[in-house]
């Protein structure tokens, strides 16, 4: 199932999230590719969508997107193809229920 409300883009130069979740706030944020540190993905099960969690030097949190996202696959796919994670790791962590697979790995 898509989330439509959640979009995600890039281009050479950063991640555009824009997030309009029915009944809360809208916002969103640019995330450029150089400061990206780590990413890990949150597998999930029937009822819950797999997770991304991109962390960056700009600060300690992490920005969590839904690979169920619009742009959510095409994104992953270009996290792998920047080499930002392992596709092994992926194809792993899409078959699994349960579990968080990042890289680089500690």
């Amino acid at each position: 199932m898509t989330i439509t409300w959640f979009h995600v883009s890039y281009d050479a130069d950063v991640i555009h999230l824009s997030v309009r979740p029915p009944r809360q706030d809208s916002w969103s944020v640019d995330l450029p590719w150089p400061s990206i540190v780590k990413v890990c993905w949150r597998a999930g099960d029937a009822d819950t969508s797999h997770g991304l969690y991109v962390f960056t030097d700009l600060g300690p949190d992490s920005v969590a997107i839904p690979t169920d996202a619009i742009g959510g696959p095409e994104l992953l796919a270009e996290l792998i193809r920047r080499d930002l994670f392992d596709e092994a790791l992926a194809s792993r962590a899409a078959k699994s229920t349960i579990g968080l697979f990042c890289w680089p790995p500690d």
